[in-house]
């Protein structure tokens, strides 16, 4: 087997080695251990599931200072990533019995109509490296409660964290068979996804893996596929009465987590003529930004992004806007030769001919500026992603207009794209997408309703269609 390394992006130190898994095992094992899980209670399900936020809850600073670590986020940041972790179980439990609770209801001729809900069976789970925690957590812990069984696939970058997770399962009482952990990069994930032993597959990342996805599930429609993936958010500032405000939430909107969110806003919209006020008064945060290592004092705003290659790729990007006619207000420029920290990058894009409809998957805002807001708004649609939009200022007129015209899955007024609430469903549309929202809905893809109409006596009767039984009678005799 090949072997499998975690490198701390703030530092380039080794922060874990292992060996890549057999997803041919994992699924094997999950599978003989499922059906003791499923027929256990919802009540044991969800008691055990308590017990592991209460484990999670008392390891808080440990598994902070590990995420913190692996990912390059501030210590502060992490902190919040597990409290997410640990609040999503009662999140949880409350979805399941929103949404795929047991109903009954009064039928023809005395009989019941039921509506209940089954678990898939095996579910695999990959996840992303920026909360390699909190989001693969979140399509296990509803999972978990509606009678699955998981095997998670940690991103590659950050093996360290999911091991961890998924001790923390164990400890709790979630039988090993039930949760299981197979290491890997690309092509453990792509042979756990085609496993003929799963029933279905809940992935968190780049649109370019989930269309792979979708593609590989085309023929497996009796396989469930919930896919949320990334945006190319538009922020739309308009008649904002506060700059200072409307500033600061640009700035959290694309540059909290180093820019690695999916609901980062790459993309701001404003005003032409009316936009310096607003763009002088990001820059001065900017500037103000401090970015360094996770545990640094004074807190750090944003730590590096999660290694060279991808900032390597990012910088690439930006040269490319401003070779195609992009005006830099502040460069994305490496703070280390050897370490994969950026400065918090701005750039004006207007005059820029077919912009590239991507996630630029870091921190870097790009400027547009428009006439009127019949343009922004198709500025804000012009993407084939669907993930998060946000207005800041206009009336409640204006944003009735903006709600009802955008696509997108979440759709903000005078609040940052990003930091969606879990009580709340989540997804997006188009590349962000496939119509399978997470966080409070996830619950409606980790079990499938089932129907029945039961009476405790059978009664039937066939009215229409039958001969007369004397006519029939005088038929025979004749015969």
């Amino acid at each position: 087997m090949a072997s499998l390394t975690s490198i701390e992006p703030a530092t380039g130190a080794t922060l874990w080695t292992g060996e890549e898994g057999d997803p041919d095992a994992e699924v094997t094992y999950a599978r003989a251990a499922w059906a003791g899980w499923a027929s256990r209670s919802l009540s044991y399900r969800v008691e055990t599931l308590r017990r592991f936020a209460n484990v999670t809850r008392g390891k808080i600073d440990a598994f902070a200072d590990l995420i913190a670590r692996e990912t390059g986020k501030p210590l502060w940041e992490a902190r919040t990533e597990v409290e997410a972790v640990v609040n999503k179980v009662d999140i949880s439990v409350s979805a399941y019995a929103d949404r795929t609770s047991q109903r009954r209801l009064e039928g023809a001729l005395g009989a019941r109509v039921a509506v209940r809900h089954k678990p898939h069976g095996v579910l695999a789970v990959l996840g992303p490296y920026n909360f390699p925690a909190h989001l693969p957590n979140g399509h296990i812990v509803p999972a978990l409660i509606a009678g699955n069984a998981v095997v998670f696939k940690p991103s590659e970058k950050t093996p360290a964290v999911g091991e961890y997770l998924v001790n923390l399962y164990h400890e709790a009482g979630v039988p090993e068979g039930i949760v299981r952990c197979v290491q890997g990069g690309p092509a453990t994930g792509k042979a756990l996804a085609a496993h003929p032993g799963l029933d279905g597959l809940l992935f968190t990342g780049s649109a370019r893996a989930g269309g792979a996805l979708h593609r590989q599930f085309a023929e497996t429609p009796h396989k469930i596929l919930a896919l949320e993936m990334g945006g190319n958010n538009p922020l739309v500032v308009w008649s904002a009465r506060d700059i200072h405000a409307a500033a600061a939430m640009a700035v959290q909107s694309a540059y909290l987590s180093a820019g690695q969110r999916c609901t980062a806003a790459r993309r701001l919209i404003v005003e032409d003529g009316q936009h310096e006020p607003l763009i002088e008064t990001i820059v001065k945060l900017i500037d103000r930004l401090i970015v360094d290592h996770p545990h640094a004092n004074p807190a750090p705003f944003m730590g590096p992004v999660i290694d060279s290659e991808a900032a390597d790729h990012l910088q690439e990007a930006f040269l490319d806007l401003t070779g195609k006619g992009g005006r830099a207000i502040r460069r994305l420029d490496r703070k280390s030769g050897d370490l994969p920290f950026l400065t918090p990058a701005l750039i004006d894009v207007t005059d820029v001919d077919r912009r590239p409809d991507e996630e630029m998957f870091g921190p870097v805002l790009q400027v547009i500026r428009v006439r009127d807001f019949d343009a922004a708004l198709v500025e804000a649609n012009a993407t084939r992603y669907g993930l998060a939009a946000s207005l800041i200022g206009g009336s409640p007129e204006l944003y009735d207009r903006f709600w009802a015209s955008i696509r997108a899955g979440v759709v903000n007024w005078n609040k940052p794209t990003n930091g969606a609430p879990s009580t709340a469903p989540f997804g997006g549309i188009g590349l962000s997408g496939n119509h399978r929202p997470s966080a409070y809905y996830a619950a409606d893809y980790c079990a499938y309703p089932v129907t029945s109409s039961e009476a405790e006596t059978p009664r039937a009767t066939i009215g229409v269609g039958l001969a007369d039984p004397a006519a029939a009678s005088a038929e025979n005799l004749e015969g």
